[in-house]
């Protein structure tokens, strides 16, 4: 069985390191349009933002009490909602700006499929981890499902807006963090529960 078992940790042991690359590129992205976003919808870079509904905030109390499952599917279901935030915001974007400012679009849709992919990287690592993704078919579910949200004047657009793109920064920080702690090695370095299952 050990002979099994790594393989299974240096393939971790590398999706890791590719998702705090992913992370960390990610971060400087979202900085730079942070600054471009600013800039664009004229609004003060020191902006006080309350919580913003539908934004996961990447701080969490106990934070290494946490099993790298837990962290994983926390990061998960964070990127999943900042795939759905960031296609609303690209979508206000167009209507408001049309192609007037299609820098700051292209930008956004860019930054879409960074999310798109660090999501699937992580839907990766949870299957390594525990052979299957939860709430993959609730997802899907969802597209259809849920009603879309209260409309928001234009600056409340822009507010939240700039609320996304600081907590998406956070939480591409809290990744790194995640993934660095899951890279280590486990002192117990026998098979992990979700593996050593029978389906």
């Amino acid at each position: 069985m050990a002979a099994a078992d790594s393989p299974s940790a240096a393939l971790r042991r590398d999706l890791c390191t590719r998702g705090i690359r992913l992370a960390g590129k990610m971060r400087a992205d979202v900085l730079d349009l942070l600054d471009a976003y600013v800039e664009q919808q004229g609004l003060d870079a020191s902006a006080s933002v309350a919580a913003v509904e539908g934004v996961p905030l990447a701080a969490v109390e106990r934070w290494d009490e946490q099993t790298g499952t837990q962290r994983l599917l926390q990061n998960l279901a964070a990127y999943r909602a900042f795939r759905a935030l960031l296609a609303q915001m690209l979508e206000e974007q167009r209507e408001q700006l049309g192609e007037a400012e299609a820098g700051l679009g292209r930008a956004l849709a860019a930054l879409l499929l960074q999310v798109s992919a660090f999501a699937y990287h992580l839907e990766e690592l949870l299957r390594l981890e525990s052979r299957g993704v939860p709430g993959e078919e609730e997802e899907e579910e969802e597209e259809d499902g849920p009603p879309p949200p209260p409309r928001l004047s234009l600056f409340e657009q822009k507010l939240r807006g700039l609320g996304v793109l600081r907590e998406l920064a956070q939480w591409a920080v809290r990744s790194v963090r995640d993934l660095r702690q899951l890279a280590k090695p486990s002192p117990a370095t026998g098979a992990a529960p979700g593996l050593a299952e029978s389906p």
